[in-house]
């Protein structure tokens, strides 16, 4: 039996107008934090939140977490929205995230419609705009359940306290040192986590996401001469740095995907049973990402080797050579300097730090070897460590019988490919068990053109997060 008050879901159902309404509003506002021309749009997009907020009797406020540097000048950094409701101490406590900034968006850029105006498609049920499913969508889906508690005069079943970021989309910068600032103000006394900010694997089946991979991003660069030459007279004379970068290139990564850098395979944590049980019950099909992908380029037809590959394994992809010559036409020229950018996926056991002592000790290692007279620099551009938690936990437990209750379906468990650096911040430094709780589908298309959200993800995520803090107050902590 659903935990969640009908009158609450009654209520949602009665007032998708004004949701999707108040969905419109926050989307109209374009909160690009990227870019300096929206700095004063983003700051009225954190003034709305804290207006709406207040409205719905939280306790709201801005929040300076310092200054950065954007096109050139020393600005603030967008404020963070933190909010809190109830203070029960017979309740349990649960933090929930969102951001309120997007990425950039142009008509011109291929959109059908104009990306700052929600726009309903009435044959499909899909709300297009920028900011609809990443991730304006699931923080109105808060405001909502906050509406439908007010109006109705429902207590909350849980105390709830809320943190909305304006800089996700550019770094979160300085996130962290405001979480470890206010790790005993603040945040004190919280019981479990909640964010929303990823998809379902599919359109059809809802999940509860328990792990993210972690991303290092590195350089390679290798110099030769202090002037890019002439092939023709050059040429067969010198050590050419663009043929000492391919060949390092080509030692990082089989054509079938493995890594060839000595230590990392043996790193990888074996698979549970509890594991290989979750990705065998995943409602996932070879044509799902043959479709995303526009094309069968799949290394198995493997249904499980291929999930595994794609959240819980470790790759290493090649993104690009800087440097070289990349213009239209034939131009014979030796480049004197190229920097080949290559990135590695890391899962638990492979993080920043011992990956890269791997990564330096090998390529430094093959460059010896070339017997070259060039120079080579292996760099760490950025790392960010892997992330998963207890899915058995009962923060888990209260969104799988939420997901049950609203979809009728049970949910699938999934690990993300990509990654959402916030989530470690705030699982290392608070201590929590972290839910990420999609609330859009798998062709949202975030940060792409025609970014939408389907009318009725819309509306039972509304539901579905709703029902969730009711499930999570009547869970037994472990």
């Amino acid at each position: 039996m659903p935990a969640a008050d009908p009158k609450f879901l009654k209520y949602v159902d009665e007032h998708e107008d004004a949701f999707i309404a108040r969905l419109k509003a926050a989307v109209e506002i374009p909160s690009v934090s990227g870019n300096l021309e929206y700095a004063k749009d983003v700051e009225r997009m954190a003034d709305w939140l804290v207006g709406q907020l207040t409205d719905l009797g939280v306790k709201a406020e801005k929040r300076g977490i310092g200054k950065h540097t954007l096109d050139g000048k020393e600005v603030d950094l967008p404020p963070v929205v933190i909010g809190s409701i109830g203070n029960d101490p017979a309740k349990k406590t649960v933090l929930v995230y969102g951001h309120y900034d997007v990425q950039p968006a142009l008509k011109e850029d291929g959109w059908d419609y104009e990306p700052f105006t929600l726009t309903p498609d009435p044959k499909t049920g899909r709300l297009y705009g920028r900011g609809s499913t990443d991730d304006k969508g699931p923080v109105m889906g808060w405001l909502n359940v906050l509406e439908a508690h007010k109006d109705l005069g429902l207590e909350m079943p849980v105390n709830l306290k809320m943190i909305f970021e304006g800089m996700e989309e550019s770094g979160s910068v300085n996130l962290d040192k405001f979480i470890e600032s206010e790790k005993d103000k603040f945040f004190a006394g919280l019981d479990c986590m909640c964010i929303s900010d990823n998809y379902w694997l599919d359109t059809k089946t809802p999940c509860l996401t328990y792990g993210l991979r972690g991303v290092n991003y590195y350089e390679i660069k290798v110099s030769g001469p202090d002037r890019d030459l002439h092939s023709g007279v050059f040429g067969g004379t010198i050590h050419e740095p663009m043929t000492d970068l391919i060949l390092l290139m080509s030692k990082l990564v089989s054509p079938t995907g493995e890594i060839l850098i000595p230590g990392v395979k043996e790193l990888i944590a074996p698979v549970t049973q509890d594991e290989q049980e979750k990705f065998e019950k995943i409602h996932f099909q070879m044509s799902d990402i043959q479709g995303a992908v526009g094309g069968d380029q799949t290394l198995t037809d493997d249904t499980i080797k291929t999930l595994m590959g794609r959240m819980r394994n470790p790759s290493l992809s090649l993104h690009g050579i800087e440097g070289a010559f990349s213009a239209p036409g034939s131009k014979t020229v030796i480049p004197c300097s190229v920097k080949g950018k290559f990135s590695i996926r890391t899962t638990p056991n492979l993080g920043v730090e011992n990956t890269t002592e791997l990564v330096l000790k090998y390529i430094n290692d093959e460059f010896k070897k070339l017997g070259s007279k060039n120079r080579c620099e292996v760099s760490l551009g950025h790392g960010g460590e892997p992330w998963v938690t207890d899915p058995n936990h009962y923060n888990f437990r209260a969104a799988h019988k939420a997901t049950v209750a609203v979809y009728g379906q049970e949910p699938d468990y999934t690990r993300e490919g990509g990654s959402i650096p916030v989530t470690l911040d705030f699982a290392n430094i608070l201590g929590l068990n972290i839910l990420l709780l999609p609330v859009g589908r798998g062709d949202d298309g975030a940060h792409s053109t025609n970014e939408k959200i389907d009318k009725s993800n819309y509306i039972n995520g509304t539901k579905l997060l709703g029902s969730y803090l009711y499930e999570l107050a009547a869970e037994k902590k472990d």
